[in-house]
Order: C-alpha cells, then sequence, then structure tokens
C-alpha cells in the first residue's frame, strides 16, 4: 500500500498547483501556502511596484510578480499545456499562439478550478520559516503568518514552489555609485510612458531585455541595449531607428557617461537592469545543508530537485530555466509524488551526491559559468524524457520536441522581433 503522507507546499504558481494536483492524486494531505490573495504566482499583474526601483533595500514592501503589460508568453500555447489539460482558449474568438499573461492566468484558475486545487489553498499566508524538527530531516515545522498572527505546524515533507523571478540581481559597473541618473531594475517595469524622450541604456539581452527595449523605443529618445559580449560592435537594432546594440558597458561616471567595452559612450537619462534574478528562499533552515548562492546556485540538488541529504522530505519544484518548464514542472511534481508514496525509489545519498558532482565538473569543463548550472539548453529534452521514465510516462512527443526546436530555429533566422506574431502552428497539442 502506497504511503499517505501530510505535505506542505510552498506558493500556489504553476509549479505549486501542479504539485498538489499530483500529490493529491499520490494520495497525500496536501496543504498549499500562498502569500497573496490568488493563485498563479508569476503570472498575476500587479501595476504597483517596488519604492526602490533596484530592489536593494531589505525593509522595501516586496512585490512578487515581474510581468510587465505587454508581456505574452516566449514559448506557444501548445507548449504551455499540460499532458491531459490542454491551453485551448482564445482572446477574443481567435486564438494567439503566444498568449498574453491575462490568458495565461485565466488557464491556471481553470486548471486549479477542475482539480478542486483552489479549497487546499490557505491564501493570504506568508511562509516565514521552514525547519527540520529532528535531525533526520524526517518531520519539518512549517511556520506561517496570517493577519499577524504566527501558526505552527508539522508535516512529514515539504516542496518549495516559490519561483525564482521575484529578488533582482543587478550589474556590478565601475562608477555606479557616483551616476547621478535614475536605475530600475526590470522586476519594477511595468509600461514603456515613464521613458519618454529619456535616453536609455538596457543591460541584458535576454527574453525580457529584448521585450523591453522594444517596447520602450516606442516612446524613448533613444535606447541602447548592452550585452555581455566584449566583441560586439556599435550598429543599429532591428527595425528600430532609435535603438542601437552594444558591448559590455565597460564604466560610468559622475557626468552621466556611460562608456562601452566597444568604445562608444552615450549621456544616458535612465539606466535599466534586465539582468535576471537570484533563488532566494529567505523562510528554509537547513544549517547550510543547502544553500541559495549569489551565482545562482541551488544545492546540492539531485536532477535540481533533491537535496541528497534531506530527501525525500524536502523537494523543490521549478528551479531550472530554458526548457519546456509548465511540462518540466508537471514532470518533477509526478517524480516527488510518486517518491513520496514509495512507489519509486531514490539513489542513495552517496550516489546522488556523487551524480551532482558530476554534474558540475561537466559544467566547468565545457567552460560553462555557475550561474548556469541550473540552466537546461542544450540538454532540456534528455533532463524532460529522463525524469518521465522514472514516473512511467512515456517520452516527450516528437511533435512537441519538433515545435519546441523549430522556434529556436526560427528566431535565429528572423531575429527576436516580431516573431511571435510571424510564427504559426496549428492549435491542437502535438
Amino acid at each position: 500500500m502506497a504511503d499517505s503522507r501530510k505535505v506542505a507546499v510552498i506558493g500556489a504558481g504553476v509549479a505549486g498547483l501542479m504539485t498538489a494536483r499530483e500529490l493529491q492524486r499520490e494520495g497525500h494531505r496536501v496543504l498549499v501556502f500562498e502569500k497573496s490573495n490568488q493563485l498563479g504566482g508569476l503570472w498575476v499583474y500587479n501595476p504597483r511596484v517596488e519604492t526602490d526601483l533596484l530592489s536593494l533595500d531589505p525593509n522595501r514592501e516586496i512585490i512578487h510578480s515581474s510581468l510587465y503589460k505587454s508581456l505574452r508568453t516566449n514559448l506557444p500555447r501548445q507548449l504551455m499545456s499540460f499532458s491531459d489539460y490542454s491551453f485551448d482558449g482564445a482572446e477574443n474568438g481567435k486564438p494567439l499562439n503566444f498568449p498574453g499573461h491575462e490568458e495565461v492566468l485565466k488557464f491556471l484558475n481553470e486548471f486549479a478550478k477542475d482539480f478542486g486545487i483552489t479549497e487546499l489553498i490557505r491564501f493570504n499566508t506568508e511562509v516565514v520559516r521552514v525547519a527540520q524538527t529532528d535531525c533526520r530531516g524526517n518531520r519539518w515545522v512549517v511556520e506561517s503568518k496570517s493577519d499577524e498572527s504566527i501558526s505552527e505546524e508539522v508535516f512529514d515533507s515539504v516542496v518549495i514552489c516559490n519561483g525564482h523571478y521575484t529578488i533582482p540581481k543587478v550589474a556590478d559597473i565601475p562608477g555606479i555609485n557616483n551616476w547621478p541618473g535614475k536605475q530600475i531594475h526590470s522586476h519594477n517595469y511595468r509600461a514603456p510612458e515613464p521613458f519618454k524622450d529619456q535616453i536609455v541604456v538596457v543591460i541584458g539581452d535576454g527574453p525580457s531585455g529584448l521585450d523591453i527595449c522594444r517596447d520602450i523605443a516606442k516612446v524613448a529618445k533613444q535606447v541602447h541595449l548592452s550585452t555581455r559580449s566584449s566583441d560586439i560592435e556599435v550598429s543599429k537594432l532591428d527595425k528600430y531607428a532609435n535603438l542601437w546594440n552594444h558591448s559590455k558597458i565597460d564604466h560610468v561616471d559622475e557626468s552621466g557617461e556611460v562608456t562601452f567595452l566597444d568604445g562608444s559612450s552615450i549621456h544616458a537619462d535612465i539606466i535599466l537592469h534586465c539582468t535576471g534574478y537570484k533563488y532566494d528562499f529567505p523562510f528554509l533552515e537547513t544549517n547550510g545543508i543547502v544553500r541559495a548562492a549569489d551565482d545562482r546556485t541551488v544545492g546540492p540538488l539531485y536532477k535540481h530537485v533533491f537535496p541528497p541529504k534531506l530527501s525525500p522530505c524536502l523537494s523543490f519544484v521549478g528551479i531550472p530555466y530554458q526548457g519546456i518548464v509548465f511540462l518540466m514542472f508537471e514532470l518533477q511534481a509526478k517524480w516527488i509524488a510518486q517518491v513520496l508514496s514509495g512507489k519509486v525509489l531514490l539513489p542513495s545519498e552517496e550516489e546522488m551526491l556523487a551524480d551532482v558532482e558530476d554534474h558540475n565538473r561537466h559544467l566547468e569543463e565545457a567552460g560553462i559559468p555557475k550561474r548556469h548550472t541550473h540552466r537546461l539548453h542544450p540538454h532540456e529534452m534528455e533532463y524532460l524524457d529522463w525524469i518521465a521514465a522514472q514516473v512511467g510516462m512515456p517520452p516527450v512527443g516528437a511533435g512537441v520536441k519538433e515545435m519546441y526546436w523549430s522556434i529556436y530555429k526560427f528566431v535565429i533566422e528572423v531575429g527576436f522581433d516580431g516573431y511571435r506574431d510571424l510564427l504559426v502552428f496549428k492549435t491542437s497539442t502535438p
């Protein structure tokens, strides 16, 4: 007979919702802790921004979501579906291949309702401490705060699903302490209007950086996109008359000047940091066994999910990035649920630690920086297929894989700008 455990799930975003469903399916008793008053996590748009636009002040009120108003998914709806729950919604009767954030949130609410997950969620409840009740880690105490009252409950297991797009990482720029202009992190970007007639430097050419620099180019006087590369020559970007591509920033100074490694310089009004986020678990106490470091690593984690020394009672869903993330959440959640019920066995602690060390060694030998420890690309399909095999599911379908890789190829061929509107897929899941 399968084991039934009392499990705490931290966070009611996509990862938390899927984890709650899979745990419940395996007969576990589930309670989801959600800090806000609604489910959806990252996909809940909040027009408010933090008082400190760089989010460095430890006393600031933290706004969870980093959504900007114009955001659309960078994967098509077919790849936002779960294996048994399709994302078939439409906007104004015409399905967008790459839907906006409003439609994603609607999809998540429907998912939670259809699987009875909403009643498992304790809203407006912030988890302030998660700690072992004994040295073996077989029981965990979860301390939470709601309406200024503090409560403690003991659980057999804890699954952490609090996301990693809330605590910004800002660029370290020589001279920045004396630079007189305005600075903001993309976490606090919502709409382009505040950038009207300004000269803006955007740091970072990831998906959000590329989206935002084109968004603000509609109203800004000039936009200068700075990448990590040191060998890029200054050049016009895409179809915009006021958007330039630059190499990494060399330094800034008190005159307001921003100088790039390519030798060019401009007098800027605003520096916008699209420089990513830190993993952050301020509530988690493990006596140093699991650490979230400034180099964007969490660990040690076996396959990005289980801390070898504390498994299976502590686990994480959603740590890796770059891949078919909704499907990844589902597979990770199924794996955790089946491990906790005893249907699937993990390797020994020693074997899991050896696997983590092997993974890190391969990254080092390949010259991959530590900050990319949890990046799945280009091995995202291998990772998904491996977890699918653990839980008795077939590999990712050939049609899904073909669609995913076709997006990469298309973006390389035509560029990032407008690819969402140029790519057309059938509306049914492959």
